[in-house]
């Protein structure tokens, strides 16, 4: 039988919407799996929406958002870990968790059960890599035989960081840790590029006429290193340059505009490979009502359920 719902899709698609509905159908709780959400006073830039959490006057409870100080630098290691925590506490007080997010390699490290290790910092490796453009060390990166998530690698220090692990995979054996077994019912939330695109464009405007620049700048204003802000990229990376003078206002939105978009593609084609590695993604057309959505996973789920 089924014991994780999955709700996948990229950014704008309204997944998180529906996986917070499909909670309060089936009596759930959701846990994010998204890198930047668990981030805390990065609300606006990785569109927490936590309004969408409330239904009929009741919050559905969420899990593994806000549990990071802004600065400081989480990865997938410490995602598993505690995603399984989490796991393991619903079913043991009966609740349904259900999975949400657009962070393919957070999302397949749990479904999959990465077998991962705590990577430390190589300063003599990313003194070497120091200098090289994102494009050549993208070009690097990709020799290798990666688990790692292309989708996110927009800023050098993040490219190094990832070279960094798939170096330290290269000489150190994987530890085999005891993982529960996931049987998870994937649906992904399928919009059309042409609405996507729209959605992406407005949402950021939308973003921008409602205090984005001022929670960058707070955070800037808090003692982070503006070095530190642009390692999350997107929007915290382009808002940041446009914040210290390397960005003209009008050239930081057209460009962050371009980097969702592109954002949104790589999470498409995340999806799209591990439909090709094994993994059964059932599509919900984007257009559906929330009813509509709700009735047919609620049929996935029980007929799923039977065959099982």
């Amino acid at each position: 039988m089924f014991n994780l719902l999955s709700i996948v899709g990229p950014t704008a698609s309204g997944k998180t919407a529906l996986a917070v509905q499909l909670a309060a159908a089936f009596r759930g709780e959701v846990i994010s799996a998204d890198s930047r959400q668990v981030y805390r006073g990065m609300d606006i830039g990785t569109g927490k929406d936590l309004q969408e959490y409330l239904v009929n006057g009741e919050i559905i409870p969420f899990h593994l958002i806000d549990i990071v100080d802004a600065g400081e630098k989480y990865n997938v290691f410490e995602y598993q870990s505690d995603f399984v925590k989490v796991w393991e506490d619903c079913r043991q007080r009966g609740v349904l968790p259900v999975l949400c997010g657009g962070s393919g390699l957070y999302v397949e490290a749990v479904l999959k059960g990465y077998q991962l290790l705590a990577v430390p910092v190589n300063e003599e490796l990313r003194a070497s890599l120091n200098g090289l453009s994102l494009a050549d060390l993208a070009s690097r990166l990709s020799a290798y035989k990666k688990l790692h998530n292309t989708t996110e690698i927009d800023t050098p220090k993040r490219a190094i960081r990832a070279i960094e692990i798939e170096e330290y995979y290269l000489t150190h054996p994987k530890e085999e840790k005891v993982l529960p077994e996931i049987r998870s019912l994937i649906v992904g939330v399928d919009v059309s590029r042409e609405v996507r695109r729209e959605r992406i464009t407005a949402r950021l405007h939308e973003r921008l006429q409602h205090g984005m620049v001022e929670e960058v700048q707070n955070l800037l204003d808090s003692g982070i290193a503006p070095e530190d802000l642009i390692y999350y990229g997107l929007e915290y990376k382009y808002l940041t340059l446009y914040l210290i003078g390397r960005l003209k206002y009008e050239d930081m939105v057209g460009q962050l505009n371009v980097a969702i978009h592109q954002f949104a593609k790589r999470q498409m084609t995340w999806f799209r490979k591990m439909e090709r590695e094994g993994f059964e993604i059932r599509w919900l057309k984007g257009e559906l009502s929330m009813e509509e959505k709700i009735a047919q996973v609620r049929n996935w789920w029980e007929e799923g359920n039977r065959i099982l």
